[in-house]
């Protein structure tokens, strides 16, 4: 349940700090105190859609925070995992910060979330009924909901049958996508098999380019290195001029005075190192010349090569590894849909059987929600009578057509009908209830749902607007036992309701400084039956009416007993 609230700077509340207990409170107070500012604060932190118009006037940034007493088995634990979020032992705070430059930072004990994830906790937590909630009962669509979430025990099959529903909507969109692209299908593989086969055919290998390239260029300079290599073959071994016949003499001849100084003896080194190493070039130049052979076909046959590379390499990549990831991507592509177009009968099949699984689960979720319908009118003509409207027939009707049609909630569509009064006729609830019938009729299911739901704070908004009397008795009663399953905070105007709740606090507005600020203040007994007065006759409080305001807090105290 929802512990405490804090809000700051949000709308022309300043500064606020309320505490909340367990059963029902009641806020009260004048037309424009600030009353649903409260709730629009508790909306936010639920997740609601934030705007930077809730930020006060002059300020920067407005905070809403909220602790939380989280019992160990409710729905909020099994979120939090689900996120990874750890439940303190002192309970579960939430924070929203709208700031001026739209920006929202939400955090949970402290950790920032997202927006989504804030909401998801906060709906498990906080259930908001406004006055104008009941509208949901005028769209058909929504009933189905609404009867699902009457029964857990729908839960499992509807989870089954979504899972199942998913299934045959991806296998018939893959077919259908593939007969509605037929012509493109064909000529997306003939292209595919022509592109695998000429990369294929080519037989490239990662660095060939490379290579081929180096060998052209020898093959383009061949006799320019064979006459580079003769001349120095002529100049190291040749008949008229022996380069190492002369430095071998020169050699000789300073070996035999390289012992007279040391200065010799260098130079007759370097002059032994000369020779020997132009010993070794020689043997390289001649050996070169010995293995050098002119194959006239060789260079065409490079060049023609080149060219296949060029040619593939400008349609499939800059490269040959560019061009051979190009190849494993489009022969896996081709396998996958030859693998298809062989299995088109095994797809069709496939369709076929999702479908034919889904629609045996929908019937079986069909049958089962008829009987869990039945539950829901039995509990939906109890709640009534004690709503005044005894006389109200209720009845969940199943439509039949486009039965056979399979969509996200099976093969029914529901919508809920009602007689208000004997010897009317039988209709659709939209159409016939009116704006009170249709409160009650909300509040009978909130009643019901809260036992089921789980959630752990449930808030009502003015629900009870436009209701007197015997009615306005009804409904504060109704909301009384609805506090006994889980908290609640209501906002009224009837003094019906006022007297019956457990808490009570009144809201004010004031003018501080030519600015207005909203105020809480928690009524003791005595407060409470003044303020119960107001509610009654207005701004002239009469001892006649305190009588009555004391008498209908004695009453409520008494129902609330029993």
């Amino acid at each position: 349940m929802l512990q405490e609230l804090t809000i700051r700077d949000f709308a022309i509340i300043e500064k606020m700090d309320l505490e909340f207990q367990s059963q029902m409170t009641v806020l009260t107070g004048e037309t424009g105190a600030g009353k649903s500012i409260i709730i629009d604060a508790l909306g936010l932190l639920s997740g609601g859609r934030g705007s930077v118009d809730f930020i006060r006037k002059g300020a920067n940034k407005a905070v809403i925070q909220g602790l939380f007493d989280v019992p160990g088995d409710s729905k909020t634990n099994d979120v939090l995992d689900e996120f990874g979020i750890d439940v303190e032992s002192d309970g579960l705070i939430l924070q929203r910060d709208i700031y001026r430059s739209g920006k929202n930072i939400c955090r949970i004990n402290g950790a920032m979330v997202n927006l989504t994830t804030l909401r998801r906790v906060g709906e498990t937590l906080i259930d908001i009924h406004g006055q104008n909630e009941h509208q949901e009962l005028m769209h058909p669509e929504n009933h189905i909901k609404l009867l699902d979430g009457f029964d857990n025990s729908l839960a499992p099959l509807l989870n089954e049958y979504h899972e199942r529903y998913a299934d045959f909507l991806k296998k018939k969109k893959a077919l259908e996508k593939r007969e509605t692209n037929e012509k493109q299908w064909a000529q997306r593989m003939d292209m595919l098999q022509f592109q695998v086969q000429e990369i294929k055919s080519a037989n490239l290998v990662s660095d060939e380019e490379e290579k081929l390239l180096s060998e052209k260029e020898e093959l383009d300079n061949y006799q320019m290195i064979h006459d580079a290599l003769e001349t120095g073959y002529e100049a190291f071994n040749g008949e008229e001029f022996d380069v190492l016949g002369v430095l071998g003499n020169v050699m000789e001849e300073m070996n035999k005075v390289a012992g007279i100084s040391d200065k010799l003896s260098s130079i007759a080194d370097k002059i032994s190192e000369a020779f020997y190493g132009l010993q070794d070039v020689g043997r390289d130049v001649s050996n070169e010349l010995d293995t050098m052979e002119w194959d006239e076909n060789r260079l065409d046959e490079i060049e023609a090569r080149l060219e296949t590379i060029h040619q593939l390499k400008r349609k499939y990549g800059d490269s040959i590894p560019q061009i051979l990831a190009y190849f494993e991507k489009i022969s896996a592509e081709l396998d996958e849909m030859q693998q298809v177009d062989s299995d088109s009968s095994e797809q069709e099949e496939s369709v076929k059987k999702a479908r034919s699984e889904a629609m045996s689960l929908a019937a079986k979720l069909s049958e089962r929600r008829k009987a869990v319908a039945k539950g829901l009118e039995k509990a939906i003509h109890h709640q009534l009578a004690e709503l005044c409207m005894d006389k109200a027939v209720f009845e969940v009707k199943f439509l039949k057509e486009n039965a056979a049609e399979l969509n996200a909630d099976g093969i029914d569509r529901v919508e809920f009908y009602i007689q208000t009064n004997p010897g009317e006729e039988m209709g659709a609830l939209a159409k016939i209830a009116s704006g009170g019938e249709l409160s009650r009729i909300m509040l009978a299911l909130k009643t019901i749902f809260a036992q089921k739901q789980g959630v752990t704070s449930i808030i009502f908004d003015e629900v009870d607007t436009g209701v007197s009397g015997r009615v306005a008795q009804a409904i504060a009663e109704k909301i009384s036992l609805i506090s006994r399953n889980s908290q609640v905070l209501c906002i009224t105007h009837l003094p019906q309701v006022a007297a019956i709740a457990d808490h009570h606090y009144f809201i004010a507005k004031h003018v501080i400084d030519g600015r207005t600020e909203t105020h809480v203040k928690f009524l003791n007994n005595s407060e409470r039956v003044q303020e119960l007065a107001r509610m009654l006759s207005g701004s002239k409080i009469t001892e006649l009416t305190l009588e009555h305001a004391q008498e209908l807090f004695k009453m409520a105290k008494e129902i609330r007993k029993n």
